[in-house]
């Protein structure tokens, strides 16, 4: 009987996954590697102008506003920073690149908007490419593939490695450091001397950037520990010191901008673990992270990681992810962005499914020459699985990178604008607190004014934000008449359809309206954002 042709595809190098660990059988030449990373670098820069929207706050108040105030003299700090509980290593990094733009004279709205995310997005691509590397040692060529398959396909790290989170560059530095750790390799001895000590020194930095980094980092040190044959030697050789040197300097440099000597870390675990001060956000079930939000980071993955932390029998990886979301399924306070870090992992282990996915079915000589072949054949489960996941995963990216939650972007780019006009005297944000970006995107040194949300030391007392949310009308009724009115208010449709009638009588009236969003997220629907301006009669 004719047999239908099988779809190939070509694989960047000699494939050999029974022999993943034999150098000779399973290489990764320099030309294969370089263009892996051009791949990944193309994808994400494409990424990182794709992503238009407002996801989480810190992406512009911890990062950006702080490195603005370094570059440039002004910019908002928030009540983190005048407690100690932040670090300027990370805004530190963007501070430079606004330097670099002032001195080009490029620091106009549209780099001042994209450029950090496109710097981000070459951080990403380092990240993608390691995870590849990484897959490669572990599982070989063919499973390496599919894992940057899932990792540049899954909707949510397109939605959020570009961004300028701390989270972001915590990702990145967790994949590369947990490449270079012998305790993860089959063959811990085969692992140059040094791997382990730059791997301690990326973890180290990924502590400094966010402390709570350590959670995965404890798990990994055990692991190392447990193998080691000279533990002291691994402890006080070269854990305290490359871990001492690292830190040390990000104690220095937070003690330059602080202006004191601030220990940073200790400072962070005080307020969110031991005191709890990051309920003051919201708090989540204790199976949130199980249920919804790595559930939903996953996405249409989540079977294909199962089924690959199952079969791929690397215990190791499957329990460190079991590990991360243990932990912080103990805090109060859960979001989608802390547990980042252990998503890519999650991806690689479906990688590992999907390489596998209906091969053993294939006769044993197919087989055998696809695995000595440059050309790697497909089986149909796995051409339907990945069309299966580009189509959920391709649209979920797009709209949620694209669409959902774009207008208090939308609105300080035309603000940012109208400003470099000289068109704005003064701005008034009646929504709720951090929800636009701020001087970093305005770029304009002119008063401006949001409504704080500083957690108060006494229990019960809500702040400027809560109050305005629960009264609008009341509340801005007061707060105008110890400020003096603004040129130009900005609020959501929400809020607008109680405040309009005092809007204009006095006198001021709609000029601009932006879309923000289809559905509520976390408060009313939000739909779109507006701009009021005064105009006098």
């Amino acid at each position: 009987m004719k047999q239908r042709k099988t779809p190939v595809l070509i694989s960047p190098a000699d494939d050999d996954d029974s022999n993943k660990n034999s150098t000779s059988k399973n290489p990764s030449p320099n030309n294969s590697s370089h263009k892996i990373f051009l791949l990944c670098l193309v994808t994400r820069i494409i990424n990182s102008l794709f992503v238009q929207t407002y996801f989480n706050p810190d992406e512009h108040w911890q990062s950006l506003e702080v490195a603005h105030r370094i570059a440039f003299g002004y910019g908002h700090l928030t009540w983190e920073w005048k407690k100690g509980i932040r670090s300027y290593l990370h805004p530190v990094l963007f501070a430079a690149l606004y330097k670099v733009l002032s001195f080009l004279h490029l620091d106009t709205p549209w780099f001042m908007i994209r450029a950090p995310r496109l710097l981000q997005s070459v951080s990403a691509a380092i990240g993608d490419h390691y995870l590849y590397e990484l897959s490669r040692v572990l599982f070989g060529n063919n499973v390496a593939s599919w894992a940057l398959f899932a990792q540049l396909t899954n909707w949510f790290v397109f939605f959020s490695i570009t961004r300028t989170l701390s989270n972001s560059l915590e990702t990145v530095l967790t994949v590369v450091s947990l490449y270079y750790w012998p305790c993860l390799r089959a063959s811990p001895a085969a692992v140059p001397p040094r791997s382990r000590k730059l791997a301690l020194a990326v973890a180290a930095l990924a502590c400094a950037v966010r402390p709570t980094s350590a959670i995965t980092w404890i798990y990994i040190g055990f692991l190392e520990l447990f193998i080691t044959r000279d533990k002291l030697k691994f402890v006080l050789l070269e854990v305290v010191p490359i871990g001492g040197l690292v830190l040390g300097v990000t104690f220095l440099l937070d003690r330059q901008f602080y202006g004191s000597w601030v220990i940073v870390p200790l400072n962070f675990l005080k307020f969110n673990f031991f005191s709890s001060g990051g309920d003051y956000y919201g708090t989540h079930p204790w199976h949130w992270y199980i249920t919804q939000g790595f559930t939903v980071m996953l996405f249409t993955y989540l079977p294909f990681s199962v089924a690959g932390g199952i079969k791929s029998k690397e215990w190791k990886l499957p329990v460190l992810v079991v590990w991360v979301l243990g932990i912080y399924s103990l805090l109060g306070h859960k979001e989608f962005r802390f547990v980042l870090p252990v998503l890519p992992i999650a991806l690689m282990l479906s990688g590992y499914a999907l390489a596998n996915l209906g091969q053993s079915k294939m006769s044993e000589r197919k087989v055998r020459e696809s695995l000595n072949s440059r050309v790697r054949r497909l089986s149909k489960m796995q051409i339907l699985s990945a069309l299966f996941l580009l189509v959920t995963n391709i649209p979920m990216a797009l709209y949620m990178s694209v669409i959902h939650q774009r207008g208090t972007e939308d609105v300080m780019n035309f603000l940012s604008k109208e400003a470099k006009e000289n068109k704005i005297e003064s701005i008034l944000f009646l929504t709720p607190c951090h929800a636009t970006p701020y001087y970093s995107t305005l770029h304009q040194n002119i008063p401006m004014r949001f409504l704080d949300c500083t957690p108060s030391e006494e229990n019960g007392i809500l702040d400027e934000s809560d109050r305005f949310l629960e009264d609008p009308f009341g509340f801005t009724t007061k707060f105008v008449r110890n400020w003096t009115a603004p040129s130009h208010i900005v609020l959501f449709d929400s809020q607008e359809k109680l405040l309009k009638e005092f809007l204009v009588s006095n006198n001021f009236y709609e000029i601009r309206r932006f879309f923000h969003a289809h559905f509520k997220v976390d408060r009313e629907l939000q739909a779109s954002v507006v701009v009021y301006a005064f105009q006098a009669q």
